[in-house]
Order: structure tokens, then C-alpha cells, then sequence
């Protein structure tokens, strides 16, 4: 019996066409190369990061402002950024905008993908036109800053919301999706007497979990990566997004503000404190990734099959 189910299993394995030759151990080992470099490539930059965030400042020194070998760990640059408040408040502004920037524009995508998916609703064609047009031509960047400033959005964390609120790309993915699904399901449950809301809340939804949850991971990083529409649409400093303080610490120089005196005797490192808000930034989203991780190929890939 084992026998049996082990050459079943081997018999999967070697399933390939037939012009396709068997892989050779060269040509196994050369991939396993590849993708150990590649795994590498991507670990190490932020092994540096991390690393370099938790030492001190006679380890910088000595290393020459990079570290790769960690020598004893120091939080004094952690410390510093939390204690000024500045990078815990844009963390919070960038937490609020990611949730509801993400729940709002998730809401508004798949409604607008259902009634686009079926072909049945008034006017689905011209509306998916309008919806193509800025996608093919994208819109020039002073009528989107006179629309943000007329509606007085400026300064608020809307002005970082509402602008990117749907995305066509996502639109046409979860489109494709919801096209996918058995016309039949949905016409069983309009003949049980169900709503369209109904519909897709009970039939369509539960069925487009995979493409969902990649859609909103889609939209998460986007609003916490947001920092062109901060730059433009944001002046006071305690309504930066985590990102724009990023921008301010690497590139403008500019040293966290803290609480209770301290001198510049005792402030960490430059560099320890650049790496600590850059881990601090990234961390979130790397967190939350394997949990999605496994619904991209079957989201991406079947949304994106049927257009």
C-alpha cells in the first residue's frame, strides 16, 4: 500500500509534457543557487537595517556607519523616536488612514465590480469606459490638487483617503473575478426573490475571499506607503503619515524632537535613528503579508484571466 500511494506521488511529480526533458541535477542545483542569491539579496539589505537600528555608537564607528555583525544591542535609538512623540502620532495617522482608507475603498471597489460584472445593469458599458479613461490617461496633478483644496480637505487625513479611494487596476481584477463566477448562482438567487445586495453579500463575496484579501493588501500598502499626496496635501506636522516623517529623518536630516532636555551629547546616532524609523515602517506590512501570502496566486492569477 505505501509502495503504491509513493509512485502515485511520483508519478504527479514527473506529470510534464512531452516535449519538456526531465530536470537534470545541474539544472536543479543551478536554480537552487539562483534562489538562495535572491532569497539573500532581499533578507540581507534588511538584516543591515535591523542590525544597524539596534547599535551603538561606538559599534557605528567602528564598522563605519553600516553594520553587519551585531555587537551588543542598544534601543537608545528607539528610545529617542518615541520619546518625542512625533513618529508614534504618524504612526497612529498612518494606522487611521490605512483602516479606513482601505475598508472605504475595498467597499467602493466591489460594489463597483458587481455592477459592472453584470450584464445586465443600465449603462455598464459607458460606465466601465469612464472608469478605463483615467486609467489609460492618468490626470494631470494640479486639477486633483485644486479639487482637494476647493473641498477643504487639505490638512486632514481625507485629503490622503479619498484620493486613491479605488484603484481601476483593482476594479478590472475584481471584476474579472466576480465574471468568473456561475451566471447560474446568481439567477437561482434573483428567482428565490434575493437582492442584488443579498446576492453579493451571501453568493458573490463568500466565493472572492482569495481575491479580496489581495485586493486589500493591495490597498493597505498603497495607504501606508502614501507620501506624494502627504507632501502636497499635508502642512502641519502633527498630521504627518509615518512616511512623510521617513522622508523628513533620510532626506531633509532633520533630528526626532524629544521630550524631558536631552542634549545632543546623549541622542543616538544619525544612523541608528534612520534605521530604526525605516524598521518601523516597513515592519507592519511585512507582518501582515504571510497571512495574505497565499491568496495571491489564486486572486491575481483568476481575476485577472476573464476581462
Amino acid at each position: 500500500m505505501t509502495e503504491t500511494v509513493a509512485l502515485r506521488a511520483r508519478a504527479g511529480r514527473d506529470r510534464r509534457p512531452i516535449w519538456e526533458e526531465p530536470p537534470t541535477r545541474i539544472g536543479q542545483g543551478f536554480k537552487a543557487a539562483f534562489l538562495a542569491l535572491l532569497v539573500l539579496s532581499v533578507l540581507f539589505p534588511l538584516w543591515v537595517i535591523l542590525v544597524t537600528s539596534l547599535s551603538s555608537r561606538e559599534t557605528l564607528a567602528e564598522a563605519g556607519g553600516i553594520v553587519v555583525i551585531p555587537r551588543g544591542i542598544d534601543t537608545s535609538a528607539y528610545e529617542t523616536i518615541f520619546a518625542g512623540g512625533a513618529v508614534t502620532r504618524a504612526l497612529w495617522i498612518s494606522t487611521l488612514v490605512t483602516v479606513i482608507g482601505s475598508a472605504l475603498a475595498l467597499t467602493v471597489t466591489v460594489l463597483a465590480a458587481y455592477g459592472l460584472s453584470q450584464p445586465r445593469s443600465v449603462g455598464y458599458r459607458w460606465l466601465l469606459i469612464y472608469f478605463l479613461v483615467p486609467f489609460l490617461v492618468y490626470p494631470p496633478l494640479v486639477p486633483k490638487y485644486l479639487v482637494v483644496t476647493g473641498l477643504g480637505l487639505k490638512d486632514t487625513i481625507w485629503a490622503l483617503i479619498l484620493p486613491p479611494a479605488i484603484s481601476v487596476f483593482n476594479l478590472v481584477v475584481v471584476r474579472g473575478f466576480f465574471q468568473a463566477i456561475p451566471q447560474e448562482l446568481m439567477d437561482s438567487a434573483r428567482v428565490d426573490g434575493a437582492s442584488h445586495f443579498r446576492t453579493l453579500a451571501q453568493i458573490v463575496l463568500p466565493l472572492s475571499r482569495a481575491v479580496i484579501a489581495v485586493v486589500g493588501l493591495f490597498y493597505a500598502v498603497s495607504y501606508w506607503n502614501v507620501w506624494f499626496d502627504a507632501l502636497l496635501f499635508i502642512d502641519r506636522n502633527d498630521m504627518y503619515p509615518i512616511q512623510r516623517v521617513l522622508q523628513s529623518y533620510l532626506l531633509a536630516g532633520q533630528a526626532p524632537h524629544t521630550s524631558g532636555g536631552s542634549t545632543g551629547v546623549s541622542m543616538p546616532p544619525t544612523e541608528a535613528i534612520k534605521m530604526a524609523v525605516v524598521v518601523l515602517t516597513v515592519a507592519p506590512i511585512v507582518a501582515v503579508y504571510p497571512f495574505i501570502q497565499r491568496h495571491f496566486i489564486k486572486g491575481v492569477l483568476i481575476g485577472a484571466v476573464k476581462g
